[in-house]
């Protein structure tokens, strides 16, 4: 593995070797892949193909930080793509539940939840997975995605407003 690593750049200041690179970024890769798809082995798949992206990608990858970015960008358009090629759709009842240890809250509502943030298109899927669960803010998401700022949060804002009605509606509220 050292010959590629001279051949990327570490030597010359650059990047750590590629087997470090992995185990620093597979969480947040396998993250957003599971949370967004909610299908172990699915993740696991789309994980490894983003990785072999990333080893074929690093000669034209400028620094750390932009790997991280690149990553995520390259895991949400895997995922957006796995997705339409599935383009089945199935009704909430069929979405399975993730199999994750359970959630502090109130586990029902944490199920129905996930439920229906999977039920969502699939842009705005990827926008909710990358702000609540991992934790980014709209302009890192927007630079990850590579979308406008205005269009990361008019996706969700949308988002947000068709996962209130979802959730309205499954608890039996009635709008005034």
């Amino acid at each position: 593995m050292m010959a590629n690593a001279t051949a990327i750049g570490i030597e010359a200041g650059g990047f750590p070797d590629f087997e470090e690179m992995v185990r620093a970024n597979q969480s947040r890769v396998f993250s957003i892949a599971y949370h967004f798809l909610h299908d172990r082995a699915v993740a696991e798949e789309i994980a490894q193909d983003v990785f072999l992206k990333l080893y074929k990608a690093l000669p034209s990858l400028q620094s750390e930080t932009h790997i991280t970015a690149w990553l995520c960008k390259v895991t949400g358009n895997r995922c957006i793509d796995y997705a339409r090629s599935r383009r089945k759709y199935l009704s909430l009842d069929e979405i399975p539940e993730p199999a994750t240890e359970a959630a502090p809250g109130d586990p029902i509502m944490a199920g129905r939840l996930r439920r229906m943030v999977a039920s969502l298109p699939a842009k705005a899927r990827i926008v909710v997975v990358l702000r609540y669960q991992e934790d980014m803010e709209p302009e890192e998401i927007a630079r990850v995605l590579g979308w406008r700022l205005n269009t990361v949060k008019s996706q969700l804002y949308r988002s947000l407003t068709m996962l209130r009605n979802k959730l309205g509606r499954s608890s039996g509220e009635v709008e005034s």
